[in-house]
């Protein structure tokens, strides 16, 4: 990945703070493998929640949006259907 989507205009509504937690998955990610993703996400989220920040849906697909549009088509759909498998498991809690 690289980081040509810290410049994405969309984000300049986004808390700064959020920003930089972007910023720091980011760089953890950039040697991740494909099958650790998934960890990494999870990860990602909990160090959000332990910050007191929460991604709205609106910024999630913001995020989405932006990180996967240098990505081929079969991996963008791979991401989308992790997106909503968690957003399905999110809303049975």
């Amino acid at each position: 990945m690289n980081a040509e989507w810290k410049s994405d205009p969309r984000l300049s509504s986004m808390d700064p703070e959020k920003i930089r937690l972007l910023e720091e998955f980011s760089s953890e990610i950039a040697n991740t493998k494909k099958a650790n993703l998934l960890n990494s996400l999870l990860s990602l989220n909990q160090k959000a929640a332990s910050k007191g920040l929460r991604f709205n849906d609106e910024e999630t697909s913001l995020i989405v949006s932006v990180l996967t549009s240098s990505m081929d088509p079969r991996e963008k759909k791979k991401v989308e259907t992790l997106r909503l498998l968690s957003k399905k498991l999110a809303g049975k809690r």
